[in-house]
């Protein structure tokens, strides 16, 4: 099997990542993670002792572990998932997105270069995200030349941390992909999030805040979805090409969390209705993007891409999930999953 460093796999996307490929049997997955807020070692408890997976508890930052890691297993391959994420945080605290999405990927890249030196069949995967293309107006998509143009302290962390991997494969001759995602959802998602934090107000008959009057638009990808395009690319992108993976799913923020409330509202038992009431408009974040929308039209022609599920279908089964995991979402909103860490998990 080929070793590969899986970065951020404990988190939302990374830890359907790390799952997929455990499970597929062709890799030793080295998952590395931090732990932060949004890592959780509940999301991958039906792997964790599979004989291909190991979990090892660090900073990307830690240049020293990195090194170290690099020098005692021979990776094939890096797919570089961790970084802070959350537009809101971003503006609340800059330097820590700076810090691990900047230098910590940088971190990464310098390892990658010593230690794969005349080394073949090699290849470092960044995941980046559309937030680095700006803000669109009515018409028109992101696609792979689209100009870098970020709006946020957190767009702009991710779009140097993609310019520095270009680089390193320029200068060093780094085999790298990149990839840019629409927003994410389905299961395990952190309850800060836009769909997760509706569910969890809802039943619990909270306020809905929505930005502004809700005429923000956003591409939707279901997160396995995600998941299996990077699968894909990862064996099958051509290096030096960037990919983007979108949902061709776009919908206002409003509508969204109008048709969320009304599936919640049939499942719970709820008159049709009852839900939407909840909704609170509340200031707009500072620098709000109006519009992002993906043109995944690269991915599908050349390497045969494209969603599985219609947005409705995607949304039921994430609130079915999220029906069906009541514990791991109190276990995530009240810190308790670090007390599993502490009782499974020696730290490295």
């Amino acid at each position: 099997m080929k070793k590969i460093l899986v970065t951020g796999g404990a988190g939302f996307i990374g830890s359907h990542v790390v799952r997929r490929f455990v499970k597929s049997r062709k890799y030793f997955v080295v998952n590395l993670d931090k732990l932060t807020y949004a890592g959780n070692l509940e999301n991958l408890l039906d792997v964790e002792k599979d004989a291909n997976y190991q979990f090892i508890k660090g900073d990307i930052c830690d240049s020293e572990l990195i090194n170290r890691l690099f020098e005692e297993h021979d990776f094939k391959g890096v797919i570089h998932l961790a970084a802070e994420s959350h537009v809101d945080r971003s503006i609340s605290n800059p330097m820590e997105f700076i810090q691990t999405n900047v230098v910590g990927t940088v971190c990464l890249l310098n390892a990658a270069k010593d230690a794969w030196k005349e080394k073949e069949s090699r290849r470092f995967y960044h995941v980046s995200t559309d937030e680095v293309y700006g803000s669109l107006r009515d018409k028109g998509l992101f696609t792979e030349t689209t100009a870098y143009d970020p709006k946020s302290p957190y767009s702009a962390s991710k779009a140097s941390s993609d310019h520095f991997v270009r680089a390193y494969g320029n200068t060093y001759n780094l085999p790298f992909v990149i990839s840019n995602c629409s927003n994410n959802y389905g299961p395990n998602h952190f309850p800060e999030k836009l769909i997760p934090l509706m569910i969890h107000n809802i039943r619990n008959k909270k306020p809905l805040p929505v930005y502004g009057k809700g005429e923000n638009v956003r591409d939707w990808l279901y997160v396995e979805d995600h998941a299996r395009a990077i699968e894909l690319i990862f064996e099958k992108g051509i290096n030096g090409e960037t990919y983007n993976i979108g949902g061709f799913n776009e919908w206002k923020n409003i509508d969204l969390v109008n048709l969320l409330c009304d599936i919640m509202d049939r499942k719970i038992g709820n008159q049709q209705g009852t839900s939407r009431k909840l909704i609170t408009f509340v200031k707009d974040r500072a620098g709000h993007d109006l519009r992002y929308a993906i043109d995944a039209s690269k991915l599908n022609e050349e390497l045969g891409w494209k969603p599985s599920l219609q947005f409705e279908e995607g949304l039921e089964r994430t609130v079915d999930w999220f029906f069906e995991n009541e514990q791991w979402l109190n276990d995530v909103t009240s810190g308790d999953y670090m007390k599993y860490y502490d009782e499974h998990y020696t730290n490295r």
